[in-house]
């Protein structure tokens, strides 16, 4: 078993920092992020559907304010809440439309989600060739 000077951090791999503003973001941040945008679409949605309960509208909304915002800024509302953003595989460029649709499908499903890699990237973020980071 390897001692711990001898692990690898986590996004080495990746060419990422062990820990600071580039580093990869915790489970937690990232759950808290998807809880943060998860209601915002509930209620965009609920202001859409009211006064019936929004029901698989708030998927839709969530959805399109995922593609739309990972596309043009490269982090949803909670992640900029919480200080995320993600880390696209060229530096510097913007995510693909293909990259956040098919990141975001996958997401919707929230198992691939769960799945995560050694470094704690979701199998959404392998398919889609991103890393969700610190800001």
């Amino acid at each position: 078993m390897p001692s711990a000077s001898q692990e690898r951090p986590r996004g080495a791999a990746l060419g990422l920092p062990a820990e600071g503003p580039g580093s990869l973001a915790g489970f937690s941040g990232r759950v808290a992020a998807f809880a943060v945008d998860a209601l915002a679409s509930a209620l965009v949605a609920g202001l859409f559907t009211a006064p019936a309960l929004p029901g698989n509208w708030s998927l839709v909304a969530f959805a399109a304010i995922t593609v739309v915002s990972l596309t043009l800024v490269g982090q949803t509302p909670g992640m900029r809440l919480l200080g995320l953003r993600l880390a696209h595989p060229r530096e510097g460029a913007r995510l693909a439309p293909w990259r956040a649709v098919v990141r975001t499908a996958l997401l919707c499903l929230l198992v691939p989600a769960l799945l995560v890699d050694s470094d704690g990237r979701g199998l959404h973020d392998r398919v889609a060739g991103t890393a969700v980071v610190r800001g």
